[in-house]
């Protein structure tokens, strides 16, 4: 039996937030990419971790819902919650609303776009991100 869209982005945060990164980089398709707010895109894993490094001490996720808009192959996932967590100066943060659209084709996933208001949070904290 194949992984639901929904128990697959799961399965791929979770390994995320435990750094096992080669768990995560398993699930994703050939070409993957993931696109941050201000249009930060990262093409590895290992990217991304140096770009957060520079930004957190520690990230969290709590997830409000998962939807999923199935396709024959797969689908778009929305995966919708809160941040908490850390800055690099740390400057403690929490309540940060976030989204993260991912494409999932063929058991894998495709792509991955996160917005957030954490560049709201950050102007009003006077840290400027």
């Amino acid at each position: 039996m194949s992984t639901s869209p929904i128990d697959l982005v799961r399965s791929y945060l979770t390994a995320l937030e435990r750094r096992d990164l080669a768990r995560a980089d398993a699930m994703l398709a050939p070409g993957f990419a993931m696109t941050f707010p201000g249009g930060k895109r990262f093409t590895t894993l290992e990217e991304l971790v140096v770009w957060a490094k520079l930004r957190y001490r520690s990230a969290r996720k709590d997830y409000e819902r998962f939807d999923v808009v199935p396709s024959p192959d797969g689908g778009i996932v929305y995966c919708h919650g809160t941040l908490r967590g850390e800055l690099a100066d740390g400057t403690p943060y929490s309540g940060i609303r976030f989204i993260d659209r991912f494409t999932v084709a063929g058991g894998k996933l495709v792509d991955q776009q996160v917005w957030n208001d954490m560049a709201e949070v950050l102007g009003r904290l006077g840290t400027g991100g």
